[in-house]
């Protein structure tokens, strides 16, 4: 059975910082991204990580978020740091099994990031 718990949301003041969590359980984690979605917008990919430590994100917010993993603890990381209030929206992580030519999508429940004054 795969679980997915995401944590580390929360309301931060513009400029903060905020270190969102994605622990996996029942897969081995071979790309991992984390998306968001902000009220009345499409899902927005924020940031990648592939099984190889490559790293990918959105040109609005290279510089100051950076995804990490922790292969040990089958975990995903976003430290997102110099935080604006268009950062605002929910998180969700996206871990990816492959199996041969197939990619399983799988998807976490979501945690809320709010960045006002």
């Amino acid at each position: 059975q795969v679980q997915l718990v995401e944590s580390g949301g929360g309301l931060v003041q513009p400029g903060g910082s905020l270190r969102l969590s994605c622990v996996v359980s029942g897969i081995s984690i071979n790309a991992m991204n984390w998306y968001r979605q902000a009220p009345g917008k499409q899902r927005e990919l924020v940031a990648r990580i592939t099984s190889g430590g490559t790293t990918n994100y959105a040109d609005s917010v290279k510089g100051r978020f950076t995804i990490s993993r922790d292969n040990d603890k089958n975990t995903g990381n976003l430290q997102m740091n110099s935080l604006k209030p268009e950062d605002t929206a929910v998180y969700y992580c996206n871990p990816q099994s492959y199996d041969g030519d197939v990619t399983w999508d799988y998807w976490g429940q979501g945690t809320q990031v709010t960045v006002s004054s």
